[in-house]
């Protein structure tokens, strides 16, 4: 199998190792980990085999971009509304008040003086790592931040209500980054990874300081810039351990509606772009979901990133991300080692194939005992990655049955 890639980070040497082949010509490859520029230069130009397979799909920007994310969730909504009522619709009120800036302008101005006093949050809608962000409570400020930055005027934002209690630990603010992996969007089939992490703020939170990056914006690329940072300890959680405090501090019921309703977020934001992603049989996409959880264990989708950062901020960060890169190699499936029927693969859970994926799906035999009560539709995120004895097995039960059927033959 010959790879292409263009990053030098964690993915790279995960394909290294792969035993694969890294070639350099620009049309001699079966598999292309490329960056979403040199997708939009020339994937409309290619004419790709059957078994090509590249990392984006041509317009995952339907659902990456803030604006368009806005735009499409609101869509559903409506949709959703009209066709099953408004407390059917009410599941997509998982993103906070959103408006594009400077196209809804006098709409949103209408908006924040309904709302005197709230706190509200600018962001570039193409940018990443926090960059152009800015907190504000007065209409001025917005002006007065383009004249800062020399702009006669701002570039395309997105302007959402800030969400003003989010939920603290040791005082600090956090969001979590969780990764989705999508190999079709028709139908939808979605795979969920049981790892991830908590990205935490180096300032204990303070709503009064509005101005201060290191307090409201949870980006390691932010944080690292702290005077105090250490970058021994980071600012990050596995995922599991933020599961225990949880579930030490609100008991299983209140973490699995909490789970439950995060993976409501993957669906209906998947769902929303569904009619709108051009399909191709040759693209997979790995999202960076971004979700905050308020003070009321009500989770809120931030962004989501057709480019989840690989670049690894620790030892036990590079580790993770090794173990992710390797396991979305061993879903996309490019040595013809699986049936297509599996409902787990190494550290990627289905929860999604033309629809739920209960547990009843799964069998409980490829289930952590340690992860059972936590299930309601087949939530994993958070629990024990015992994913090389799963990866074991499953290749070991396919060729056992492989075996049988040539003997029988």
């Amino acid at each position: 199998i010959r790879f292409k890639c263009n990053l030098q980070n964690t993915i790279i040497d995960v394909l290294r190792d792969r035993g694969w082949t890294e070639v350099k010509d620009e049309s001699d490859w079966d598999f292309y980990w490329c960056d979403v520029g040199w997708l939009r230069e020339n994937f409309d130009h290619m004419f790709m085999e059957e078994h090509v397979r590249i990392c984006h799909f041509r317009n995952h920007y339907e659902l990456t971009r803030k604006n368009l994310m806005a735009k499409n969730l609101k869509r559903l909504r409506k949709q959703i509304e009209r066709e099953q009522g408004k407390v059917e619709a009410t599941k997509c009120d998982f993103f906070p008040t959103t408006y594009e800036l400077p196209s809804e302008f006098h709409i949103f101005v209408e908006e924040f003086k309904r709302n005197p006093g709230s706190t509200w949050i600018m962001k570039p809608v193409a940018k990443s790592q926090g960059k152009g962000i800015f907190l504000f409570r007065k209409l001025t400020d917005i002006p007065d931040w383009c004249k800062k930055k020399g702009m006669d005027a701002p570039d395309t934002y997105i302007v959402q209500r800030y969400v003003e209690s989010p939920y603290l630990i040791g005082g600090r603010k956090f969001d979590m980054r969780i990764y989705v992996l999508v190999t079709t969007y028709i139908p939808i089939k979605a795979y969920l990874y049981r790892e991830g992490f908590a990205r935490f703020s180096n300032t204990r939170y303070n709503l009064e300081s509005i101005e201060d990056s290191y307090i409201h914006l949870t980006n390691v690329a932010i944080q690292k810039t702290a005077p105090d940072y250490d970058s021994e300890k980071g600012c990050k959680w596995s995922l599991d351990s933020l599961r225990k405090y949880l579930t030490a501090k609100h008991g299983i019921e209140s973490l699995e509606t909490l789970l439950q309703a995060i993976t409501n977020i993957f669906i209906k934001s998947l769902q929303s772009v569904q009619r709108v992603i051009i399909n191709d049989k040759h693209c997979f996409e790995l999202y960076g979901f971004d979700i905050l959880i308020d003070a009321n264990l009500k989770p809120w989708l931030l962004e989501i990133n057709a480019s989840p950062s690989l670049t690894a901020s620790s030892q036990s960060d590079y580790e993770m991300k090794v173990r992710l890169l390797e396991d979305v190699l061993n879903v996309v499936d490019m040595e013809n080692k699986l049936t297509g029927k599996e409902k787990r693969v190494g550290g990627f859970d289905l929860i999604w194939d033309d629809g739920p994926v209960t547990k009843e799906d799964v069998g409980f035999d490829s289930i952590s005992s340690s992860c059972t009560l936590l299930m309601i539709i087949n939530i994993y995120k958070g629990c024990l990655n015992d994913r090389e004895q799963q990866l074991k097995q499953m290749y070991k039960q396919q060729q056992n049955k492989a075996a049988a059927t040539q003997s029988n033959n």
